[in-house]
């Protein structure tokens, strides 16, 4: 069954909005801390809560999407996720939000879950642009979620804005059985056959250095979006959490101005194109370190990092869910583990290097984390082209060369 322009575009707004859920909290941090006395330095665990949620969730979860009904099980994770915003929006207390988020990120895996979906519909010479017109609903919800909730913060407050989000997220979710195609595979393997295929999945040399890429591209854009709204609500800008939202457009601009990774995923780029943003990746910080002195500088960096981030994940995944065709859950859950553990760092560091060192503290760290994911990805490519000597050998025979011998040694 093809994956329709209708599906496509709600599988990208279901998952704009489960992911938003996770990171709706970045540009509303301080009003938490504010409301709720949580200090500075520790405020990057709101985000991270969501995040660790979401780690959990990508473990157990994101698998059952090879053996359950995907149609089924991405209604229910909405509702699921709609329940924990709900819950965040009524929290009372510093733990109650936390867990409210925890239950918000362990559903909003069900963004992968369509995600994983959207590859088993696409034709394969459609993959890459399926992908990326559905994870560029998850940067929507990512960066748009700044937007949205830096100006509902402004009107009813940072509950109101999990308040919309609960009522979104039910309202889709009911959507999605409507909608969705159902789930007819023939054959579907037993969860425990998913979860042990899951683990085989990191001794595999192309599944590690996409994931170790994810794992660091993530912790820099973590980095950003955790810790921007610290810089522009302090002086000399002393902004508002709707004008701090605003910046989310920028990445907005950027994030959908690489859509054409995806396209060029299909005609055998993938690679290539993961090397250039990753440089793109790091460049990006010098602009985005500025903030104390030019907030133009900083939206040029925004839309380059942003850019160069939805570029490396959509030929991330082309490359893995073409990899693994018959499996597109689990690779994808397994892939989306790094992920959220480098968003994770990402958020919980970068308000760390703040408090020690002001946002120049911030900018070099996620410099660092970027120049990690380029040595990654040059180290794997390097790997790849050099093949085993078991390997070259029997090439060599096979094509009547002769074999050298093992030089005699004593």
């Amino acid at each position: 069954m093809s994956l329709t322009v209708g599906r496509r575009t709600l599988l990208a707004v279901l998952s704009a909005a489960a992911v938003a859920s996770v990171y709706a909290a970045q540009p509303v941090l301080a009003r938490i801390g504010d409301d709720l006395g949580v200090p500075q330095a520790r405020l990057g665990w709101v985000v991270a809560a969501g995040q660790l949620g979401y780690l959990a969730g990508l473990a157990v979860l994101v698998p059952l999407g090879d053996v359950a009904d995907r149609r089924r099980l991405i209604a229910w994770h909405l509702l699921l996720t709609a329940a924990g915003a709900a819950l965040a929006a009524a929290a009372t207390g510093v733990w109650t939000l936390l867990a409210a988020l925890v239950v918000a990120g362990l559903f909003a895996v069900v963004v992968q879950t369509a995600v994983a979906y959207t590859a088993a519909l696409s034709a394969p010479g459609e993959r890459g642009r399926d992908l990326g017109a559905v994870t560029s609903g998850v940067v929507i919800g990512i960066l748009g979620a700044r937007v949205a909730a830096g100006a509902l913060a402004a009107v009813w407050g940072w509950r109101g804005v999990y308040a919309v989000l609960a009522v979104l997220l039910a309202t889709l979710g009911l959507l999605a059985v409507r909608v969705l195609p159902p789930d007819t595979r023939a054959a579907r393997p037993a969860y425990r056959q998913v979860l042990r295929s899951l683990g085989g999945l990191f001794r595999e040399r192309l599944f590690l250095s996409r994931g170790l890429i994810a794992f660091f591209l993530f912790a820099s854009f973590g980095t950003l979006w955790s810790g921007l709204a610290l810089p522009l609500a302090a002086a000399p800008w002393h902004l508002s959490t709707a004008q701090i939202g605003l910046f989310g457009l920028a990445g907005l601009a950027g994030a959908l101005g690489a859509g054409r990774a995806g396209r060029r995923a299909d005609s055998g780029a993938a690679d290539a194109v993961t090397g250039g943003a990753l440089l793109l990746l790091a460049a990006s910080w010098l602009a985005v370190g500025q903030a104390s002195w030019s907030l133009w500088l900083v939206v040029i960096g925004v839309v380059v990092l942003d850019f160069a981030v939805q570029a490396v994940h959509v030929s991330s995944q082309h490359l893995l869910t073409t990899a693994h065709p018959d499996r597109t859950g689990s690779v994808v859950g397994g892939y989306m583990i790094f992920y959220s553990l480098g968003s994770a760092l990402g958020a919980t560091t970068t308000t760390l290097a703040f408090a020690g060192a002001g946002w120049t503290g911030s900018s070099v760290l996620g410099a660092a984390f970027a120049g990690c994911a380029l040595a990654v990805w040059a180290l794997g490519r390097r790997a790849a082209a050099v093949p085993p000597p078991s390997s070259r050998r029997r090439e060599e025979a096979g094509t009547g060369s002769p074999v050298p011998p093992a030089p005699c040694r004593g």
